[in-house]
């Protein structure tokens, strides 16, 4: 099952498509109309795949990644037609016209929600059994939910548009409306989603992972003891595992139903439109070969981008040497000169945690993590010790991450009270999920997203920019959205 769903997502993503461009120009009669295709089986399913098309590959793995990582203590870029994007997050000097606020976090997951709404109003009318209604029924709201989870990380509440009837011109929903849908939505959906491992295909939507998506909802809305339940309710399914070697974990042999620490990913393959960019950008100026990574072969077929995806050393220098995860991170190569690179100092260390030894130029196959298990267990250890000070499960589920790592158990000594045992869980949360984008959400959660880009010397990072403006392109589209304050 290896991959393809990907296949399933462009075949539905294009019909989908087809749908919508024959819409403008053939009568409610024709086999596009709502009256037809979306009461088949294949049509409602279509529409399905292409909300889940746009999840999966809402944007580029680099984009998913970099805009997440850029703007905090950990990544870095240079170089490159890219770096006057990025830069601009990395200064926090950005504003409503960035591209990649529409087209990598806005657009992507109003799409999904699109669809997902569609499937929605039609399924009761589906020539489908009750059993497949409540199937298709329950992944298009858990989608939609996942949608609006994100769109509120980055912007905060946001019109919700819970019909495709619903007027262009939308106002934003309160918070309250924002946090209360999203808990409903996939709450009410989990009960009818198949047990992990029984889904039709790698990449659908079950109990395990959107149960992962609702723990992270509510760890990043600081509702500790709902994001505790969640995350206890993923571990109880007992099919969730770590891998025992972190380095294997990212591999692209390891990918698909069999690893089971992988609760949702990003979904990437050798070809457009699901090729994952990070690597290319990752590799420093003529790489040839480096001796950290003697089974990753580059080839002249692979590209090396101008723009250069780097970490920050003060990141890089904070792991311990031992710590197993350090094993992916380069920090010395061979170049065309055959010249021996130095890159562990000056902000330039790269992430390799997605070479592909197949890579087609751009396209690595390499599936970027959304939820892994790991999170979910320093998920819960974060949410009891936010609840309760560090319990010894706490100390027990954070122990289980830092054991596969290498790395000494922590201890009650170590970090004896909650603001201590909170700093040494974002630490970990860094060095575990590195190159996976979470690091922006990370601080936020814990208060230091701003105070350390001030730290480095960003001046423009004020409190409002702890979330992102709303596109300009929906500010001129909908005049009831009002725009986040400081923009």
């Amino acid at each position: 099952m290896k991959k393809t769903f990907n296949y399933i997502l462009l075949t539905g993503c294009l019909l989908a498509l087809g749908a919508c461009e024959q819409a403008l120009e053939v009568t409610p009669k024709s086999e596009f109309s709502p009256g037809n295709v979306l009461t088949s089986e294949s049509g409602i399913k279509s529409l399905l795949f292409s909300a889940y098309a746009q999840e999966q590959t809402q944007s580029n793995s680099r984009y998913v990644i970099n805009d997440s990582e850029v703007c905090t203590d950990m990544g870095f870029n240079t170089g490159g037609a890219e770096n006057g994007q990025l830069i601009t997050i990395i200064n926090f000097t950005w504003d409503p016209s960035l591209g990649t606020f529409n087209d990598d976090m806005w657009g992507p997951n109003y799409r999904s929600i699109r669809d997902a709404n569609g499937v929605i109003e039609n399924i009761a009318n589906v020539n489908t059994t009750e059993a497949n209604k409540k199937l298709y029924k329950a992944e298009a709201r858990a989608l939609r939910a996942q949608a609006y989870a994100n769109l509120y990380s980055f912007f905060g509440p946001v019109p919700l548009r819970m019909s495709t009837t619903q007027p262009g011109q939308l106002a934003r929903a309160t918070d309250a409306e924002m946090l209360n849908f999203i808990e409903t939505e996939l709450t009410q959906a989990i009960p009818d989603l198949p047990d992990p491992g029984k889904e039709e295909a790698y990449g659908r939507l079950n109990k395990g992972n959107a149960t992962g998506i609702l723990a992270k909802f509510f760890l990043n809305t600081k509702q500790w003891q709902k994001a505790a339940d969640a995350a206890k309710a993923v571990i109880d399914l007992n099919y969730y595992s770590l891998n025992p070697n972190y380095v294997n974990l990212f591999r692209i042999e390891n990918e698909g139903s069999s690893n089971r620490e992988m609760l949702l990913a990003l979904q990437c393959r050798t070809e457009d439109p699901f090729g994952n960019w990070y690597q290319a950008g990752a590799l420093p100026p003529s790489y040839k070969s480096s001796p950290q990574f003697p089974n990753y072969v580059y080839k002249s077929t692979m590209s090396n981008f101008a723009t250069q995806y780097r970490l920050r050393t003060a990141f890089t220098s904070s792991f311990a040497p031992n710590d197993k995860r350090l094993q992916l991170i380069c920090t010395s190569y061979v170049n065309s000169s055959d010249q021996t690179v130095d890159l562990s100092t000056g902000d330039n260390a790269r992430s390799f945690k997605y070479w592909d030894n197949n890579t087609v130029g751009n396209n690595s196959g390499t599936d970027v993590p959304v939820i892994r298990y790991a999170d979910i267990l320093l998920t819960r250890a974060e949410a009891l010790n936010e609840l309760n000070g560090p319990t010894t499960e706490a100390f027990t589920l954070i122990n289980q991450v830092r054991t596969r790592a290498g790395i000494a158990n922590l201890t009650a000594g170590d970090t004896p009270t909650r603001e201590a045992f909170r700093t040494a869980i974002f630490k970990e949360r860094g060095w575990e999920f590195y190159s996976e984008g979470k690091r922006r959400e990370d601080l936020i959660r814990q208060g230091t997203f701003i105070s350390l880009a001030q730290a480095r010397g960003v001046t423009n990072a004020k409190p409002e920019r702890v979330l992102f403006p709303i596109p300009q392109v929906e500010i001129d589209a909908n005049k009831l959205c009002v725009q986040n304050p400081g923009y």
